[in-house]
């Protein structure tokens, strides 16, 4: 098993695929911290003027304890973990598409042997790309925010914490989807056109015809969005004073997470999406003839 893991490693680290997602990773992650931090601050300074000035009152609290950079910080993550997506998607559909795959089942001990081993290198990986994504958008907003306007320090090990795990979760994802539709080409444009277009245009869907805003948590790009976005609502609502219970709801759409559960029930609820996705194609990479 040893070996198999090591040569799983070498397949990743021996092509230029790892460091050509990771790039645009800290790049995307780096540029939406920037982004949260400015807009944070913004609305700091919108609620700071003499017409917000009632609005404090009412809730208690002043403008400085607003922590809006956490939307942002939601949102850049969620955003950021596309690319651990397709890079596990590709873990699998590359290798059965150049055939790279046959050695390897012929030298494994069983494909099972096989599969484990690249779960085991794929999750490292996402939490590799998790904890870059993590440092990526601490960096950015740090440098275009005030202090008041960052978590604490107890906030940013919670938001890494789930950074991580979902990091993880997506790529694994990937890797379940890349051994259902091995295609390089097919397997990423269809993840991307789903996390970004179908399943968005879904929830709008679900919104206008009334179905409950719950059922956006049970998808599989709403229960991800959830582990980050519930956790920066809580985080935002510890400090935010008295927030009326029909904003809540908002405060979560901002953070992209409407709808959502729990971060931790959000992140069973992938993990059950992760399963299905992973075990189809354990399955089907069990029984497929190699060439």
């Amino acid at each position: 098993m040893g070996n198999l893991v090591q040569a799983e490693l070498r397949k990743t680290t021996t092509t230029g695929l790892w460091w050509g997602l990771l790039i645009p990773t800290v790049l995307v992650a780096f540029g939406g911290g920037q982004l949260s931090g400015l807009i944070g601050q913004w609305f700091v300074d919108l609620t700071s003027t003499s017409d917000a000035e009632q609005l404090s009152d009412m809730l208690g609290v002043t403008p400085d304890q607003w922590k809006f950079s956490l939307f942002g910080i939601a949102r850049s993550i969620n955003l950021a973990t596309m690319f651990p997506l397709i890079f596990g998607a590709l873990a699998i559909s590359s290798e059965i598409g150049q055939r790279t795959i046959t050695t390897t089942f012929l030298t494994a001990p069983s494909r099972m042997h096989t599969m484990l081993a690249k779960m085991l290198v794929y999750a490292l990986w996402g939490a590799i790309y998790g904890l870059a994504i993590m440092a990526s958008v601490a960096i950015g907003v740090i440098l275009t925010s005030e202090p008041g306007q960052r978590p604490d320090a107890g906030g940013w090990a919670m938001i890494a914490l789930v950074c991580v795990l979902a990091s993880v979760l997506m790529t694994m994802f990937g890797v379940g989807l890349g051994a259902l539709v091995p295609h390089t080409a097919g397997v990423v444009v269809l993840l991307i056109m789903y996390f970004l277009v179908v399943e968005n245009a879904l929830q709008l869907g679900l919104r206008i015809g009334g179905v409950p805003e719950t059922v956006v948590g049970f998808l599989p790009n709403g229960s991800v969005d959830g582990l980050t976005g519930s956790v920066v609502v809580d985080l935002f609502l510890s400090k935010a004073g008295v927030v009326p219970p029909e904003a809540i709801e908002v405060l979560r759409m901002f953070a992209g997470a409407g709808g959502a559960q729990a971060w931790w029930l959000s992140g069973l609820i992938f993990l059950g999406w992760v399963g299905a996705v992973f075990g189809g194609g354990w399955a089907l990479v069990a029984r497929k003839d190699i060439t």
